[in-house]
């Protein structure tokens, strides 16, 4: 299949799997154009970018950033010159940041003004950390960068195109809802928030709420209903004792990966993650 190289994220997630792409892409299943692909946890979709699969369903909890994806889909100029407006300058980062304090004003805004939103605090925030207290708020600090890409119009369109050509559902639920009507003729991508390799490591601020043991060990269960039924996964996590020994059944390789979330620059250094797979 001929790949469009400016279809790439358009948000910056924690745990995106851009720099990890050459390790991921050849424990693809062979004939992967036979599947259908799906993702449950998208976050960026570095992965279903660098695919570009003709058949998706990709879903994330976070209601937001798939609202984003369809205003991409449905309505990039309109997004593109929403973004055009936005200046920066801590005032203005603030003043949009607020946005979401008052739910009233939040929940009347088009959708095409919260994803407009979404980009411009993820591009201009610090670290381009997306995060979110219990209240569901945005809370990264100003970035102060000298001159972000809010308005990244080509890779805006060019994921446009891939998403208008090809059949790729989007949903923004609980990820076992996704996983429970999947044709036997699929491929999973897992990506979910990782188990924490230390106590202070623990990030799953990217929706209110969080992602512990008892979550790690349903996502383990639904991975062996997907092996039962036929269907291949990948998955990937940290390398934690409790992750391997999760996974003990099936096939495991530990890659190195970066870590740049870290308000420590020296400290963003190489994290041992876990590629899961139930296939050779």
């Amino acid at each position: 299949m001929s790949k469009n190289i400016l279809v790439s994220p358009i948000v910056k997630w924690v745990g995106g799997k851009r720099q990890l792409l050459p390790e991921l892409l050849p424990l693809l299943p062979r004939r992967l154009v036979d599947y259908t692909y799906c993702e449950p946890f998208l976050g960026g979709g570095a992965l279903l970018f660098a695919i570009q699969p003709k058949k998706a369903i990709v879903n994330d909890i976070n209601f937001d950033l798939i609202g984003l994806y369809s205003v991409v889909r449905d309505d990039v100029e309109s997004l593109i010159s929403e973004l055009q407006k936005f200046k920066n300058d801590s005032d203005s980062f603030y003043s949009v940041r607020e946005w979401d304090r008052d739910k009233e004003y939040y929940n009347s805004l088009s959708l095409l003004k919260k994803s407009a939103r979404l980009v411009y605090l993820n591009k201009t925030c610090y670290n381009g950390l997306f995060r979110v207290n219990n209240a569901g708020e945005f809370n990264t600090p100003f970035g102060n960068y000298k001159n972000p890409n809010i308005v990244n119009a080509s890779i805006l369109r060019a994921v446009n195109r891939y998403l208008t050509t090809n059949n790729v559902d989007f949903t923004s639920c609980d990820y076992t809802h996704v996983l429970k009507d999947l044709p036997r003729k699929s491929f999973v991508y897992l990506d979910p928030p990782y188990d924490p390799v230390s106590d202070t490591a623990n990030f799953t601020g990217y929706t209110k709420g969080g992602f512990g043991k008892d979550a790690q060990i349903r996502l383990r269960e639904q991975c062996d209903e997907l092996d039962s039924r036929g269907i291949k996964f990948m998955l990937s996590n940290s390398a934690t004792d409790f992750i391997k020994e999760q996974y003990s059944a099936y096939r495991i390789k530990v890659l190195p990966a970066k870590r740049n979330i870290n308000s420590i620059g020296n400290k963003r250094g190489n994290v041992p993650e876990v590629v899961v797979t139930n296939y050779e």
